[in-house]
């Protein structure tokens, strides 16, 4: 059983998934309602994460659109009976993914479209649970975050020494530049990142020591 990290009333649980060990997360609320983030691969995994932890989804929320943020979320949608919510830029990329995962000669299942586009200052609500959207395009043009009491849920902007690609289509190394300065290095220090690649990290941490934010 994965272990949580507690902030507060909230609940965050990080599980590496698939051959690029990227980072489903789940969130849940006092009242055990919550979301699940980037279900990327190993859908059994994450299922049987779900139902240790006692969380009753409301709906998948996708940070971004690649490949390995989506390759199981057409197993874990209909497992779970939820919808699943992306920024509408992303949804190219979304529908390139069985394409892109073929590049590298990984199985894919190509998910159905999303049911929800994600906009700037959405507020998203599952029981005592209330996470605030913001735009952090740069590594893929419909890239958010989400952001929670003391945590984000950061995707692949920020990781711990690091930041997103920007060499991949869609990319643009300025524009992540001013919105991690603009959306997390606005945050107090002691805000929690979890990433979708690594550990996670601190916006201290990562104001002091990220080599590619000074």
């Amino acid at each position: 059983m994965v272990k949580p990290f507690d902030h507060g009333p909230v609940r965050v649980w990080s599980l590496p998934t698939g051959p690029l060990q990227e980072n489903a997360v789940l969130v849940a609320g006092a009242q055990g309602q919550g979301f699940l983030f980037d279900p990327g691969d190993d859908a059994e995994r994450i299922l049987a994460l779900v139902r240790d932890a006692g969380v009753s989804v409301q709906a998948i929320l996708l940070t971004h659109a690649h490949f390995d943020h989506t390759g199981a979320v057409q197993a874990t949608r209909e497992a779970l009976g939820v919808p699943v919510h992306l920024h509408p830029a992303d949804l190219p990329l979304y529908r390139l993914g069985q394409a892109s995962a073929a590049r590298w000669n990984l199985p894919f299942v190509q998910p159905a479209d999303p049911e929800h586009a994600l906009t700037q200052d959405q507020t998203l609500t599952a029981g005592d649970l209330n996470l605030r959207v913001r735009e952090l395009p740069g590594h893929a043009p419909g890239h958010v975050v989400f952001l929670g009491p003391g945590f984000v849920i950061a995707g692949d902007t920020l990781f711990q020494g690091g930041i997103g690609r920007t060499d991949l289509p869609g990319g643009d190394h300025p524009q992540l530049i001013a919105g991690l300065e603009r959306e997390l290095l606005s945050l107090p220090d002691d805000v929690s990142v979890y990433p979708g690649h690594g550990p996670r990290t601190t916006v201290g941490f990562e104001r002091r020591t990220n080599p590619f934010l000074r």
